[in-house]
C-alpha cells in the first residue's frame, strides 16, 4: 500500500495528513479560518518531517480538487504540484464533496439506501452540491443548486442526509421529514485516505501540466442553473 500525503483546502479549514498503508501516520487541522497562506507549509513541513524521521518516502501527493474557496484550491494546488515536481511523484485530486461524503460514512450509521448530499457554500443562496449512496457511487455529479422550498422534492421517498458548510442555508428552507441535517461537517485530509488510495492503485494521476481544481467563481460561470458539472 502507498506512503501518501493529502491536503484539504477547499474550505476555511486547513489541514494536512500522512499516510501509510491506509493508517494516519501525522494529521494536523486548523480550524480557525482562512489561514491557509501562513499555515499550510509548516503543515506540510512537519508532516515530511516525519516522514523522513519514520524513514517513509512519499508516493504520491493528494490534493483536494474542489469546488472551493479560490484561495484555498490555489494555495493547496500550487504545494501539491510543488511537492510532486520535487520529489518526482504523481498527483492525486479527490472532489471536496466526495471528501465530505467519506468522513461522513466513516463516522456516522447511514442506511444502504439513502442518499448523501454534502453542499459547499456559494455566493447569496447557493450551493454546490452532489449526490452519492451510502457507498460513495455517484448518483449525480457536482452541480450549482439555487435552494428554494421545493429543492429534492424527488427524493422525498428515500433518507437525505444534508451536510458542509452550505447546509446550513438549507435549514428552514429545505424541509422534509425525510431529511436529515449532519452539523459540523467539514472536509478533512483524513477523509481522503481511503479515496486517494484508491485512485493510486487505478493510476487515476492528474498531468501537472494542465490540472487546475475548478473554483467557486469558475464553476457558477461556467455551468447553467440546475445542469450538471
Amino acid at each position: 500500500m502507498p506512503i501518501l500525503l493529502h491536503l484539504e483546502t477547499s474550505t476555511t479549514v486547513c489541514s494536512v495528513c500522512l499516510s501509510e498503508n491506509g493508517k494516519i501516520v501525522y494529521e494536523v487541522v486548523d480550524d480557525k479560518g482562512q489561514n491557509h497562506s501562513e499555515l499550510l507549509g509548516v503543515f506540510v513541513q512537519k508532516a515530511l518531517q516525519e516522514a523522513k524521521k519514520q524513514h517513509l518516502q512519499l508516493d504520491a501527493v493528494a490534493v483536494s480538487s474542489g469546488p472551493g474557496s479560490y484561495t484555498g484550491l490555489r494555495i493547496g494546488v500550487s504545494m501539491a504540484k510543488g511537492l510532486c515536481y520535487g520529489f518526482s511523484i504523481p498527483l492525486i485530486a479527490i472532489n471536496s464533496l466526495k471528501i465530505l461524503a467519506q468522513g461522513v460514512v466513516a463516522n456516522h450509521s447511514i442506511e444502504h439506501d439513502a442518499i448523501l448530499c454534502p453542499m459547499i457554500d456559494a455566493r447569496r443562496m447557493e450551493v454546490y452540491t452532489a449526490f452519492f449512496d451510502a457507498r460513495l457511487n455517484i448518483l449525480k455529479p457536482t452541480w450549482a443548486e439555487v435552494l428554494h422550498a421545493d429543492t429534492f422534492e424527488t427524493l422525498h421517498d428515500k433518507k437525505v442526509y444534508i451536510f458542509g458548510n452550505g447546509a446550513e442555508k438549507s435549514i428552514g428552507i429545505v424541509q422534509h421529514p425525510n431529511i436529515q441535517f449532519l452539523p459540523h461537517q467539514t472536509p478533512l485530509a483524513s477523509s481522503m485516505i481511503v479515496l486517494a488510495e484508491e485512485a493510486f492503485q487505478q493510476q487515476q494521476f492528474e498531468d501537472m501540466a494542465y490540472f487546475e481544481p475548478f473554483y467557486l467563481k469558475e464553476f457558477m460561470t461556467s455551468i447553467p442553473k440546475n445542469k450538471l458539472a
